[in-house]
């Protein structure tokens, strides 16, 4: 398969269309795509070299002067993705967002610049997408893969077969990074490629035996640091599409006789590639050494392309991997399903009659039932530690797991939602301005009350709504339950905890009051 160049801009009306931006330690790029009888053709690719992945400060935090070429970055890209629905975009920041103190500032500010929310996935989340974008581009095989992206601060290791990857690593080498602790002065010395190298090895070593030569029958390299030094070795003579070993150390040899890299001059070596070249180079050829590799295959697929397609997948209702994640930590934790899908569908229902009040942008409304579902689902999952603080319990399991397909925003949303099912919400360290947010909360302790005798309740005549600025109390914001007028004497203790919650709203700018009709 090839993702055919198309120069027509897309209409943001063609709902075949989507976007997926990487905001990678040296680079951010911008891949759309339109969908053709099942695969994913491209119709425009921009890219600019942003570099954040160098600017982190002594306290590991963003400078000023790098958040702000991201931003303009990101409003250029966001011009060009403007009409698009929230559904149809994905943007991801890996490592060096993940490093970053002040990470918090920067992604506020890229979404009012994007037009849409960013997201922090983890190594392991970064691997499996770069492996489900490489792996669209390959021929289909029953070939064991070893798939190796290098990139700004990350090192990226994926075993996998055919669509489906099995082992990832992330590993805390890149070539921003290398290159600013190794060739930090622009000089190339024998010295500093071998310590570089001996370095990156020391940090392989933590891979183990999952990756050895008897796990894998080809090798890939994709993205970034492969792609620069590929393109140089073939002005050089060296094959097309592949990297050996013999061509690594020509080109190390290379940067040695050239000494600096204000005087390099390379064929095939764009001008952006110069400043992390070196670091790139050491790295690759201290996965050669380690993992015994003679030739590195270049690949097609990158992250972006592996985003596209995740989306493609939650679009169609396909393999949404964080379906099958939730589910596989709610039977590891030993929860009780039954009961986790009466209180998710409960839930579900609340969130229903309250987002009426809500003009939500198209598909936004069911992306955030669907992270409230999930939260239903793994409410208990803190039981199995112990019953009484399960809610603390879970919340510590959601944000110190990786599961296949979350975000580190959404995986924190859900340990939010969890820890906030019981806990007071005055304790609870969340932003209480996202409305969205305390909607999802609100239904889900209201859906744990309304299930406190693990039974499906009657709901028949609820109503659920959200008003701004009500006029009649000093609350900013006040969330109504409107209950049928008999409701209370037939469900005595439950409409008792229900009344109970009032009290839980009153220390925060919101509140909660029920009525009958």
């Amino acid at each position: 398969m090839e993702n055919l160049p198309n120069n027509l801009p897309p209409n943001p009306a063609d709902k075949a269309l989507l976007a997926a931006i990487d905001l990678g330690s040296n680079s951010f790029r911008l891949e759309i795509g339109r969908l053709d009888s099942g695969h994913i053709q491209r119709v425009e690719y921009l890219k600019e070299a942003v570099r954040q992945g160098g600017d982190l400060d002594e306290d590991r935090n963003l400078t000023a002067e790098s958040i702000e070429r991201g931003i303009r970055c990101l409003a250029r890209f966001g011009e060009r993705l403007q009409g698009f629905d929230a559904s149809h975009v994905r943007a991801v920041a890996t490592q060096t967002l993940r490093e970053a103190n002040n990470r918090d500032v920067f992604i506020k500010l890229a979404k009012k610049a994007l037009g849409f929310d960013v997201e922090v996935i983890s190594g392991v989340e970064e691997a499996r997408l770069i492996y489900q974008g490489v792996s669209r581009f390959l021929p289909q095989s029953n070939d064991r893969r070893l798939v190796i992206d290098i990139g700004g601060r990350s090192t990226e290791f994926i075993l996998g077969q055919g669509f489906t990857s099995h082992h990832t690593a992330s590993l805390h080498v890149g070539s921003v990074a290398w290159s600013l602790k190794h060739f930090g002065t622009g000089d190339y010395t024998e010295k500093a490629f071998t310590r570089a190298e001996i370095a990156a090895e020391s940090i392989f070593e933590t891979l183990g035996a999952n990756f050895s030569t008897k796990q894998w029958d080809v090798a890939y390299g994709a993205s970034g640091t492969v792609s620069a030094v590929a393109d140089v070795l073939v002005q050089y003579g060296r094959p097309a599409d592949a990297v050996t070993k013999e061509g690594l150390h020509w080109l190390r040899e290379e940067l040695l006789r050239t000494r600096h890299v204000d005087k390099l001059r390379l064929l095939g070596l764009r001008e952006d590639r110069k400043p992390v070249i070196a670091g790139g180079l050491s790295i690759l050829i201290a996965i050669f050494d380690f993992l015994n590799i003679e030739t590195l295959n270049v690949a097609q697929g990158a992250l972006r392309h592996g985003l596209l397609y995740d989306m493609l997948a939650r679009e169609n209702d396909m393999v949404d991997l964080r379906n099958a994640s939730v589910k596989r930590l709610a039977r590891k934790f030993d929860v009780d399903e039954t009961h986790a899908k009466t209180v998710a569908d409960v839930a579900e229902k609340l969130f229903e009659k309250i987002s009426e009040d809500i003009q939500f942008a198209q598909g936004e409304r069911q992306l955030h039932s669907r992270k409230l579902y999930w939260a239903g689902l793994l409410h208990e999952i803190g039981c199995i530690v112990s019953p009484i603080d399960a809610h603390l319990h879970g919340a510590y399991i959601l944000e110190h797991t990786e599961p296949a397909g979350f975000s580190q925003s959404e995986l924190h949303c859900l340990s939010l939602l969890i820890l906030g099912q019981k806990a007071k919400l005055k304790r609870l360290e969340a932003d209480f301005t996202d409305r969205i947010f305390v909607m999802q909360l609100i239904c889900l302790r209201l859906a744990v009350i309304l299930c406190h005798a693990r039974q499906m309740p009657n709901l028949r005549g609820f109503q659920l709504h959200y008003a701004k600025n009500n006029a009649n109390n000093n609350a900013n914001n006040t969330i109504r339950l409107t209950l049928p007028k008999t409701w209370p004497d037939k469900y005595p203790q439950s409409y008792y905890l229900l009344d109970e919650e009032t009290l839980a709203w009153q220390k925060i700018n919101w509140r909660y009051e029920i009525a009958n009709n």
